[in-house]
C-alpha cells in the first residue's frame, strides 16, 4: 500500500527516491518467506490533508485552498488525522467525503474539464484544466512508481486506485446528501451549506448524534465559521471566490444572509450539452483504460490489474466487457458497516446492505454465531453475484475486509478476552469461504499498539500488535517456528485452511474453527472450452455453479491445500476423499508440515468430475464459542421470570 503524497509530496515532479528504495528492499524480501505483494495506490477521503489519506497537499493548494482554514470553514474533518491518530468521536472521518475539500477534488480530478472549466492552472507557461494536470501528475507519479519496482519477483500486479469517489458529481441534490448512503453524523453541511461556509459566511448546519434504532438522528442546528473566514485564497485560481460560486452553481444572497443554488442538477448533466452524467461510463472507464495502457509496457503484459468501483455499490451493469481491461481482476470492499459504526459486536448482527436497498428490519437482524455466519455469506456472496452479472467470468477478489480490534468499549484490551473479536472474524471469514472469494485482510500493521491502534483516524484493525512482543527475539524464521505468531491477535480465527492451488475449479469451501474440520470440493473442467468474446452464448457465471466449460481440461492433478501448523501441531491429520462420478476413486495424499501443505492427488480425471475432501484433526480443536444461540433461549432468564409473574398475577385475580 503506497499513497500518491509518500510518493510526491515535495511539489509536482519532485518524487521521494529514498521512499521507493525503502518500498523496493520490502519487497525484494517477500520471495524469501513465500509471500506475494500486489501494489495499491491508497486513498481515502482525498488526502491527509482533507481527513483521510492519499494526495500530496499541493494538490488542493493547486485548485485554491487554504490548507489553514479547511478545518475552521468546515470544509474538512481533521480530527483523527492529528498525531497521533486517535480520533476523539470515533467512526467519524468518512463524512469528509461530503465535505467541500474531498468532494471538489474528486469532482475536478475527474470531470474538472466539465464541472469546473474556467478552473484554469499553470504548467510549463501555459494554462491547462486542473483535471489536465492533476490527472496527468498522478499518472507520472504512477509511471515512475512502476519503473522504481521492476523486476521484482513478489509483484503479482498493482491497483489504480483506492475506493475512488465520485465527489460531487452525480449529486441529485444541494440541499441534502442521502440518508442510505451517505454517513449522517456530528455536523452535516449540504453541498450548498459546504459552498457558503467555504465563501466566508457564518452558516447554520445540521449535527447528527447517534441513536437507536437507526444509525443516527438530526438533533440540532449549530451555526459554523463564525468568524466569516474563507478557505479559498486570494491568489489562487478562483481569486478567493468559491469555485462552484464562480461557475454560477449557486450565489449568495446579501439581503437574506443565506446561499441560493441557480443550478440545482449541475453536477447530474453536462453543462455544455446537457448529456446526463454517467461516472463510470464518462470518467472511470476511460481513466481506467488510460492508465492500463500506460501500466502495461512497464510492468509487463503479464502483470494483473486490481480495480475497484465505488465503495458500497454494486458493480454497475454498465461493467461490460468492452469497458474491461486485459487480465482484470475486480476488488471491491466489504466490511459489516454496522459493526463499524458502533465499533461493537455482539449476539446481534445486522444486514446494512439490504437496509440501504429497501428490506424490511425484521429481514435484516440476525441472532447467534450461526446467523452472523449467513448474514456475511449473504452480502458478500450478493457483491460477487452482481459482479459475475455484469463482468461474465472475471476474477473477483474482495480488496479489503476487516474487524475493528477495538470493538465493545475496548473491553478485551484490559481483560485479555478477546472471545467476540474471534467470533466476528470467524463470521467474516466464513461469509468469504463460502462465497468462494479470495481476499486481503485489513490489516497487519507493525506499529500497532492498543492505545493508539493503527495511528489513523482512530482505527484498530491490525491482527497484529507490537504491544505483545516486548523482549521477543527469534531463533529461526522457519515456518514451524511458534515465536513467530508472537503479536497475533485472535489467530485461532484468522489461521485457517484454504485451497492454494487448485487442479480443477473450486465449487464449495467450509471451515469449521471450533472443531478444526475443513471440506473443499472441486471440480474438472469439462474439456469444452468456449470463448464467450466472440459467442453468443452466455456464460452466467455465479457462485455455485461456476462455468465448467471455460476452459480446457487441465494436466494438473495435483491440489494444495494449506494445513496450518498453528492448528496441526500434536494432532494427527486425517484426510478423507470421495468422488462424484467413481465411489471407488482414491486420491493420494501426504501432509507436509514443514511447508505447511496438504498435497492432494486425485486419480479421477473424468470430465466434471466434482471432487471433495474432508480433512479433520485427532484430537479435534476446542469449541471456542457456543454456535448454536436462540433468541428466546438467551432470554429465558428475563421472559421466563417474568411469565411467572404474569400467570400467578391471573392466578390470584381469578382464583
Amino acid at each position: 500500500m503506497v499513497t500518491w503524497e509518500a510518493l510526491e509530496h515535495e511539489g509536482p515532479g519532485l518524487y521521494d527516491a529514498e521512499y521507493l528504495a525503502y518500498l523496493r528492499s520490502i519487497l525484494k524480501m517477500l520471495p524469501e518467506y513465500g509471500l506475494s505483494a500486489f501494489v495499491s495506490m491508497h486513498q481515502d477521503v482525498w488526502s491527509r490533508y482533507s481527513g483521510g489519506s492519499g494526495a500530496p497537499a499541493w494538490t488542493l493548494e493547486l485548485v485554491g485552498f487554504d490548507l489553514t482554514a479547511l478545518e475552521e470553514t468546515g470544509a474538512a474533518y481533521l480530527g483523527g488525522v492529528k498525531v497521533p491518530g486517535v480520533e476523539m468521536d470515533r467512526g467519524r472521518w468518512p463524512t469528509g467525503y461530503q465535505k467541500l475539500a474531498a468532494s471538489t477534488m474528486s469532482t475536478v480530478f475527474w470531470a474538472g474539464e466539465t464541472f469546473a472549466p474556467k478552473l484554469m492552472v499553470e504548467r510549463d507557461g501555459a494554462k491547462v484544466n486542473a483535471q489536465t494536470f492533476l490527472q496527468d501528475a498522478f499518472l507520472n507519479c504512477y509511471d515512475w512508481l512502476l519503473r522504481g519496482l521492476t523486476g521484482l519477483e513478489a509483484i503479482v500486479g498493482f491497483e489504480l486506485m483506492n475506493e475512488p469517489h465520485r465527489g460531487y458529481i452525480s449529486l441529485p441534490s444541494m440541499h441534502e446528501f442521502d440518508y442510505n448512503t451517505d454517513l449522517h453524523l456530528n455536523d452535516v453541511p449540504s453541498a450548498l451549506q459546504s459552498f457558503t461556509l467555504g465563501a466566508g459566511h457564518p452558516t447554520k448546519v445540521p449535527h447528527w448524534t447517534r441513536s437507536f434504532p437507526m444509525p443516527t438522528r438530526l438533533t440540532s442546528h449549530n451555526v459554523r465559521n463564525t468568524q466569516g473566514r474563507k478557505v479559498w485564497r486570494a491568489d489562487g485560481p478562483t481569486k478567493g471566490q468559491c469555485l462552484w460560486e464562480l461557475h454560477g452553481v449557486w450565489g449568495y444572497d446579501e439581503h437574506k444572509k443565506e446561499g441560493v443554488v441557480l443550478k440545482e442538477s449541475y453536477f447530474m448533466k453536462d453543462p455544455s450539452s446537457g448529456k446526463k452524467i454517467d461516472w463510470y461510463v464518462d470518467y472511470w472507464y476511460p481513466f481506467l483504460r488510460r492508465w492500463s495502457e500506460r501500466v502495461r509496457p512497464i510492468a509487463g503484459h503479464d502483470k494483473i490489474v486490481f480495480v475497484e468501483g465505488i465503495p458500497n455499490e454494486f458493480c454497475p451493469q454498465s461493467w461490460t466487457r468492452a469497458h474491461q481491461i486485459d487480465n482484470m481482476v475486480y476488488a471491491p470492499h466489504w466490511y459489516d458497516l454496522n459493526a463499524l459504526f458502533a465499533k461493537a459486536f455482539s449476539r446481534l448482527s445486522v444486514n446494512v446492505q439490504g437496509l440501504s436497498r429497501g428490506m424490511p428490519v425484521w429481514k435484516a437482524l440476525y441472532w447467534g454465531h450461526r446467523s452472523a455466519r449467513k448474514n456475511y455469506q449473504l452480502q458478500i456472496h450478493n457483491i460477487v453475484e452482481e459482479a459475475y452479472k455484469s463482468l461474465g467470468e472475471c476474477p473477483v477478489f474482495i480488496g479489503e475486509t476487516g474487524i475493528p480490534m477495538d470493538m465493545n468499549e475496548k473491553q478485551a484490551f484490559n481483560s485479555g478476552d478477546f472471545t467476540w473479536q474471534e467470533r466476528m472474524m470467524d463470521a467474516l471469514l466464513c461469509g468469504l469461504e463460502r462465497s468462494l472469494v479470495g481476499f486481503t485482510l485489513w490489516n497487519y500493521n507493525p506499529d500497532n499498539t492498543d492505545s493508539h491502534g493503527d495511528h489513523w483516524n482512530g482505527e484498530n484493525f491490525s491482527w497484529f500488535s507490537k504491544q505483545h512482543l516486548s523482549g521477543m527475539t527469534y531463533s529461526s524464521l522457519d515456518q514451524d517456528n511458534t515465536q513467530l505468531d508472537k503479536g497475533g491477535r485472535i489467530l485461532h480465527a484468522v489461521v485457517r485452511p484454504y485451497a492454494a492451488k487448485v487442479a480443477g475449479i473450486p465449487i464449495r469451501c467450509h471451515y469449521e474453527m471450533s472443531t478444526g474440520c475443513y471440506e473443499f470440493d472441486w471440480a474438472n473442467p469439462t474439456g469444452e472450452s468456449i470463448d464467450y468474446s466472440t459467442s453468443s452464448a452466455s456464460p452466467n457465471p455465479s457462485v455455485e455453479k461456476p462455468p465448467l466449460d471455460l476452459h480446457a481440461s487441465t494436466p494438473a492433478r495435483e491440489t494444495e491445500i494449506f494445513v496450518p501448523l498453528y492448528i496441526s501441531k500434536g494432532r494427527r491429520v486425517l484426510v478423507e476423499y470421495s468422488s462424484s462420478t467413481n465411489p471407488q476413486a482414491e486420491c493420494d495424499w501426504r501432509y507436509d508440515p514443514k511447508r505447511q501443505t496438504l498435497f492432494v492427488l486425485q486419480e479421477d480425471s473424468t470430465p466434471g468430475a466434482v471432487h471433495r475432501i474432508r480433512v479433520t484433526f485427532d484430537p479435534p480443536l476446542e469449541e471456542r464459542f457456543p454456535l448454536d444461540e436462540s433468541f428466546w433461549w438467551d432470554f429465558a432468564r428475563v421472559w421466563v421470570p417474568i411469565c411467572a409473574v404474569a400467570l400467578a398475577i391471573v392466578y390470584l385475580i381469578f382464583a
